[in-house]
């Protein structure tokens, strides 16, 4: 049994005590991924990006940050750029090799072209409501509705 900061592996076992340096990376991979999940997790919304939300380092992160601001929706960023341990575990988590990713309420949701296409289809909006949270695209509606 391995606990790693305070979470138990009961089925992980150590194969060879003796290559200690082969042994160290197979932990290090556990304590990543479950360093990622705990990112993942802590809040609704999570976004994988290149750069900050203020200063995006790519045009696909730039656009799913649009995405996510003309929704008004409120989400933790995570710079891959500045971590390779955060930038190649993120893609490993989710099994998808392009950055930015986005998930919500710990699920992987997907990348730049996902989320265009979920926005432009009305889809982002009934995902984002399955998390409890409200698009601002909804409070835009509501006046021209009442035009009609």
């Amino acid at each position: 049994m391995i606990a790693i900061r305070n979470i138990i592996f009961p089925s992980v076992q150590i194969i060879s005590r003796s290559n200690s340096l082969a042994s160290s990376c197979f932990i290090r991979g556990i304590a990543q991924k479950v360093d990622i999940d705990k990112l993942v997790k802590n809040n609704k919304v999570v976004l994988f990006m290149k750069g900050v939300p203020e200063e995006p380092r790519c045009g696909f992160s730039n656009a799913v940050v649009q995405i996510l601001r003309m929704h008004n929706v409120k989400y933790d960023a995570h710079d891959v750029m500045k971590d390779d341990a955060i930038r190649n575990g993120v893609k490993e988590y989710s099994n998808w090799p392009t950055i930015p990713q986005v998930f919500i309420n710990g699920e992987f949701v997907g990348g730049c072209d996902i989320m265009l296409q979920m926005h432009q289809s009305g889809d982002l909006i009934k995902e984002l409501e399955k998390a409890g949270i409200k698009s601002a695209l909804l409070d835009q509606e509501a006046p021209q509705e009442a035009k009609k």
